[in-house]
């Protein structure tokens, strides 16, 4: 929708959306754009739609994103993230339009020491779980495909360039996923029920959405103006205060939600999973003027005013396109203030 708003043509690849309400259906993102319901895995598909559409530029989102999920089916996660990303990335080889690829994977592709520090982007790689595990492999994808194939030395030859970027948890209106965390705290709200938490310790950077997605807006952006300079990977997340432990997270969604809003521990077994986990993301700032704009509080407030008024039957399309362009408003408000922050005493706008 951000994309739309911004008056790209877009072609996007997924399959039907996994639950019975969900964000595509809501906000009714097909609208004004051609939608292919497929399996990224389907490499026939994925390279006739690329020759069909004929992209300047590709986002690959596709993923099995869910920890526990791939416990349950490690075959189809490392299917999924590893195999479907070799097939995007083979579609785009063969679609001589494509300039830019910008493929998005995960915080948890690093090998979790467990330990204070943020991860950069030079960490070594991992994951502990298939999930985790399955993005590391999908970087090695994509570092393999670089060198390979898109090899900045030479861009004057292909003129593609191929980055991948990292998010924290994010958050935001629209998500229904089954087994993730506000989803399930919403659920439970709304049914008047105290919501089931396994990992209350757990510390995550969350961030809304919107904010990532403007980091790899941004990306896109530098690989079409400057080619391969900035073609590696890149973490956005949010300010280090705004890693927080889950129970945190929950307290607050039940402040705002209010309506008795309760949780309580789940007593179940749990496979494993990280207990902190933190982003450095100095270098995005440092190279491409890239930084959060949105506190922690802000993001919770603007998720549950989203669910408020899908369950009051507004339109959320209408409010969906709404709150992407108050942020991108605050974004550029935000950036003249530092901006003229920066200037020498005396200075005017």
């Amino acid at each position: 929708m951000w994309l739309q708003q911004k008056g790209a043509e877009i072609c996007g690849i997924a399959l039907e959306p996994p639950t019975r309400v969900n964000l595509f259906e809501d906000a009714r993102v097909g609208q004004g754009m051609r939608s292919v319901i497929g399996d990224i895995r389907d490499t026939e598909l994925v390279k006739q739609t690329f020759l069909e559409h004929r992209p300047e530029i590709v986002f690959h989102l596709a993923a099995q994103p869910l920890v526990r999920s791939s416990y349950e089916d490690p075959i189809g996660t490392y299917s999924t993230n590893v195999i479907g990303t070799a097939s995007v990335l083979e579609a785009a080889r063969k679609t001589d339009s494509v300039r830019a690829i910008i493929v998005v994977t995960t915080d948890k592709c690093y090998e979790n020491q467990e330990w204070e520090w943020p991860y950069r982007e030079s960490d070594r790689l991992g994951g502990y779980d298939p999930y985790s595990n399955s993005k590391a492999c999908a970087e090695l994808v994509v570092s393999a495909y670089r060198n390979s194939f898109f090899n900045p030395a030479d861009y004057n030859r292909h003129g593609v360039a191929i980055a991948s970027v990292r998010a924290g948890n994010v958050i935001g209106g629209g998500d229904w996923a089954d087994d993730r965390l506000v989803p399930d705290i919403i659920r439970a709200f709304t049914e008047r029920r105290p919501v089931r938490i396994r990992n209350p310790h757990a510390i995550r950077p969350w961030q809304h959405v919107l904010e990532p997605l403007q980091g790899y807006i941004r990306v896109a952006e530098s690989l079409c103006e400057e080619g391969p300079a900035n073609g590696e990977a890149w973490n956005f997340g949010p300010e280090q205060s705004d890693a927080q432990p889950v129970e945190w997270i929950v307290h607050q969604l039940a402040e705002v939600w209010g309506e008795g809003a309760q949780w309580e521990l789940e007593d179940a077994s749990q496979p494993h999973e990280a207990h902190i986990l933190k982003l450095d993301w100095s270098k995005a700032q440092r190279r491409l003027s890239w930084h959060p704009t949105l506190g922690l509080g802000d993001a919770l407030a603007m998720t549950v005013e989203w669910y408020r008024l899908k369950l009051m039957e507004h339109n959320m399309h209408e409010f969906t396109g709404k709150q992407i362009k108050s942020y991108e408003d605050h974004c550029n408000q935000t950036l003249a203030s530092r901006i003229q922050e920066s200037w020498p005493s005396g200075v005017q706008a």
